[in-house]
């Protein structure tokens, strides 16, 4: 944790010297909000659905069909302001529901939700829908340590909803933080009470319509807390709670207390971190803006030695500000590669440094169900659950993963056709390597693909028709062909 506070000093520094923020004039507080029903079919050639059309959906496309999947939105916001046209106290809720009725029918609340919001500020409590990361997060394969590809976890979250002026600096530098507790699901394979503790914090050094804008912040996740059917020192195997170790899970410090404790908690640390340390830089044009990204990953401490630096997520996104009307034309473009396979290299020494490794991202021999929430990845979804690749490929002993060792190529467009309909490609392309104690043999390559369309039609007050066709091609998953078709109708709520 020493390097988050490295990372914060540096960011910080330059607000020193800067004079008063000039008087500009008052700020209108406004939400967006999604009110929407929709109903959506999918298929493929062999009862599975395709990686891309059911990754990165917050946990909501089944992973088996045929299915049939009818969604609806509702979400709205009072003020509580005095000064209505300002709207500095807003009241809200929000609800999310989609049902699936497949071999194994469900229904899922992916947002369920109480907030209160100050200014840019938000209190909400419950499931809500958040991508975390300095990364594209539409046409992009997912930020690291959280990616929207699981339901979101239910949370009790305080932080800003928008990069926020530092005061005294005339809005050349902003920040966007939050601090959040949750908890994960019941009746996990192999945990059961399991807490989450969940921050980040991110500085803008810029004005929101600088031509340069630089980018810097980190963000931490932890699993603690509950109890283990492998690890534990008492009988019901409880694991090392409480609010003093609570701190220590905050901090990230190793230590902690009580009788629960045990050699693997006070040589390492109370529970299962991870998270990134992100750094971007955007260029404004006329024509378009450019936004270079790199997130450093971390989870065991090899990081801090610099022994696991090649591991990480780096992107490269261009979107237009201006269209022409053409008749095709692409809008936006996404280009990233992530690379795990370092992880500090394949020795573990504790105390050494320069012997760090064996990071085994997204698995811990005390939280063996890794960080997943219902079996979905919580993170990027290329370090996949080993009940999608169990059909071929070897178990890692009995954890959450056994794929953890990648190397991702991934490309994402979009744009318009006829100026009326809009499409959109994913393209992915990955080498897996397994996990340093349970190889895959041979590499296995594998393509993943997608082409959707949508367009909205002057039916029934608006409609949006939606399609897509996506591939899986390789020796990971199954060699897979799909679709999904969907219509939409989007409504104002009062």
């Amino acid at each position: 944790m020493r390097i988050f506070n490295f990372l914060i000093f540096l960011l910080v520094v330059p607000i020193i010297g800067f004079s008063q923020t000039e008087p500009s004039q008052p700020e209108i507080y406004t939400d967006s909000t999604t009110n929407y029903i929709e109903f959506d079919g999918t298929g493929s050639n062999n009862g599975h659905t395709p990686f891309w059309i059911q990754a990165n959906q917050f946990g909501t496309i089944p992973v088996t069909g045929p299915a049939g999947i009818a969604r609806v939105g509702i979400e709205h916001y009072w003020t509580l302001s005095a000064n209505t046209n300002r709207n500095i106290w807003r009241l809200g809720f929000g609800v999310e529901a989609v049902g699936s009725y497949n071999d194994t029918p469900k229904l899922l609340l992916p947002q369920l939700h109480a907030t209160l919001k100050f200014k840019n500020w938000e209190l909400y409590v419950g499931r809500k829908k958040q991508w975390v990361g300095l990364a594209d997060s539409t046409l992009g394969s997912g930020s690291y340590a959280w990616s929207g590809n699981a339901l979101p976890i239910p949370k009790i979250f305080i932080g800003t909803t928008r990069f926020v002026s530092v005061p005294f600096t005339k809005n050349w530098i902003s920040f966007q933080a939050f601090y959040s507790d949750g908890i994960f699901e019941r009746g996990r394979p192999a945990t059961s009470g399991l807490k989450l503790h969940q921050k980040a914090f991110y500085l803008r050094i810029g004005k929101a319509n600088s031509k340069l804008k630089l980018y810097g912040g980190f963000n931490h996740q932890v699993q603690w807390g509950g109890k283990s059917k492998y690890f534990g020192t008492t009988t019901d195997g409880s694991l090392p709670d409480g609010f003093s170790n609570y701190l220590h899970a905050v901090a990230g410090t190793i230590g902690g207390s009580g009788d629960n404790l045990q050699h693997f908690d006070s040589t390492s640390r109370i529970g299962n971190h991870l998270g990134s340390i992100d750094m971007a830089v955007e260029v404004e044009t006329y024509e378009a803006s450019f936004l270079l990204y790199r997130q450093f990953v971390y989870e065991d401490g090899s990081l801090f030695y610099l022994t696991s630096i090649a591991d990480g997520l780096t992107g490269f996104r261009i979107k237009k500000k201006n269209s022409y009307g053409a008749d095709f034309e692409i809008t936006e473009g996404v280009l990233e590669v992530l690379f795990t396979k370092d992880q500090g290299g394949d020795i573990f020494i504790i105390g050494n440094g320069k012997y760090r490794g064996h990071d085994n991202y997204f698995n811990n021999q005390q939280v063996r169900d890794g960080w997943s929430y219902f079996d979905r990845t919580v993170g990027t979804p290329f370090i996949t659950p080993t009940s999608q690749t169990s059909w071929k490929w070897p178990l890692y002993a009995d954890n959450f993963t056994n794929n953890n060792r990648v190397l991702v190529y991934h490309l994402g467009l979009k744009g318009t056709l006829f100026r009326k309909i809009e499409w959109q490609t994913k393209l992915s392309y990955s080498n897996n390597s397994g996990t340093y104690l349970e190889r895959f043999h041979g590499l296995p390559m594998q393509f993943s693909g997608l082409f959707a369309i949508q367009s909205k039609l002057d039916i029934l007050g608006g409609l949006t028709l939606k399609g897509a066709y996506a591939a899986d091609i390789g020796d990971l998953y199954r060699k897979t062909y799909g679709f999904m078709i969907g219509v939409r109708k989007d409504f104002s709520f009062y």
